[in-house]
């Protein structure tokens, strides 16, 4: 079933202009009603227990999915060892699946020390994020800094870091008429052959991530060169320069590794134990932040109406099946919970999103469209939104 707010997509933004009358209720593309939750009535409906941190739980966690990588790599060791060929073309690839699940599990641990939601220190969650992000050559304080914007920012036009959507203009299209039009628009983007449109999922799967960090792709246009990895970019404020160049020094560390392992094993070699999977790694995280960010549901706002609150249910809860929910450690079905409050641990969060649902009613938005349609569907009608209104949704 459809979440409780999915409407037609087919109405625009319209004035309402009434100058006989008191002023009147602003009306918004489809008839969208602003959420006037108060973040104290959110927080109140959720059990105090629920934002408890615990430094031991977090570390346990930690120490499970590094036992799992672990046995992975000792067991994919042995792969080359099998005179069948056709044993080692399926072992590798169940090995590289395998290990990509895992290390995304990994990623979103170091994401929650990022959010200072592992335990109630700051120095190991760190200490710990900074590890395990380096390990998966993410400049961690870097990205801690950029990512903390992103969730104070959450669904804004001119303020969010991240999947900020391009405009009507940007993407070429001819003004929009200021007429009342309660039909779909007459005026498309041209639509992609399949072919190509599979051609730039696979573009932004796999590299979507590391574009983000080293060119800030899908993310606001500050007119310059915008990038993790150098102290000057405008993400950073002078005082993040020593967290740049320790984020920068972690990531080194990490290449000067593999590069060393490559010459004392072979190119080969590394790319099979560790590229492959990072490249799983980066299609997993791509594909959780797409869609939960990426949706023809999901409103954005301007600045007259946009607060905190408001954009943080600017996301999605979906479920990828019970396996991988779990070791993805919540963050796909508990993604609105999340950004209302990123300091509760993620052990909690299904317990929170319970209570939230009660709460918010058709603003709590979840979907069950399977991910593959899904995935296709916003690829390909998510495409621009109009270059004006407070209220904004994804055109086609």
């Amino acid at each position: 079933m459809a979440p409780p707010n999915t409407i037609d997509a087919g109405l625009t933004h319209r004035h309402v202009v009434n100058p006989t009358a008191a002023p009147v209720k602003a009306a918004y593309e489809r008839n969208y009603e602003l959420p006037e939750f108060t973040i104290k009535e959110i927080r109140e409906c959720i059990p105090a227990h629920c934002f408890e941190r615990s430094g031991f739980r977090g570390l346990c966690h930690v120490a499970i999915d590094l036992t799992w990588a672990s046995l992975l790599f000792l067991a994919a060791t042995q792969i080359d060892k099998f005179e069948n060929p056709l044993i080692r073309y399926l072992a590798w690839p169940i090995y590289w699946v395998m290990q990509g699940i895992v290390c995304t599990g990994i990623w979103v641990l170091a994401h929650e020390c990022g959010h200072q939601s592992f335990s109630t220190s700051k120095t190991l969650n760190n200490t710990v994020g900074w590890i395990l992000h380096s390990f998966l050559l993410v400049p961690y304080h870097s990205w801690r800094i950029s990512h903390s914007k992103h969730h104070k920012a959450t669904g804004h036009m001119t303020k969010d870091q991240v999947f900020v959507p391009k405009t009507r203009s940007q993407v070429g299209l001819p003004a929009k008429k200021e007429t009342v039009v309660e039909d779909d628009e007459a005026v498309h983007l041209d639509e992609e052959a399949p072919i190509v449109t599979l051609f730039w999922m696979l573009v932004q799967f796999l590299f979507g991530w590391p574009a983000y960090l080293a060119v800030n792709a899908s993310g606001q246009d500050y007119g310059q060169w915008t990038s993790h990895f150098h102290t000057w970019s405008p993400i950073f404020e002078a005082r993040n320069f020593t967290d740049v160049v320790l984020s920068d020094l972690g990531v080194l560390v990490t290449l000067g590794a593999l590069i060393y392992a490559s010459l004392q094993t072979s190119l080969l070699t590394v790319t099979k134990y560790y590229i492959v999977p990072y490249l799983f790694v980066n299609f997993w995280l791509v594909l959780i932040t797409f869609l939960q960010h990426t949706d023809p549901k999901l409103p954005h706002y301007r600045e007259n109406v946009w607060n905190f609150q408001r954009g943080a249910l600017c996301t999605v809860d979906r479920s990828f099946g019970k396996f991988l929910d779990h070791m993805f450690h919540g963050i796909v079905h508990t993604h609105v919970a999340h950004h209302l409050f990123s300091q509760m641990p993620f052990y909690h969060a299904e317990e929170a999103t319970a209570c939230l649902k009660k709460l918010l009613g058709k603003h709590y938005v979840y979907d069950d469209t399977p991910i593959v349609l899904a995935t296709w569907r916003s690829f390909r009608e998510c495409r621009f939104v109009e270059d004006e209104g407070d209220v904004v949704f994804f055109k086609k």
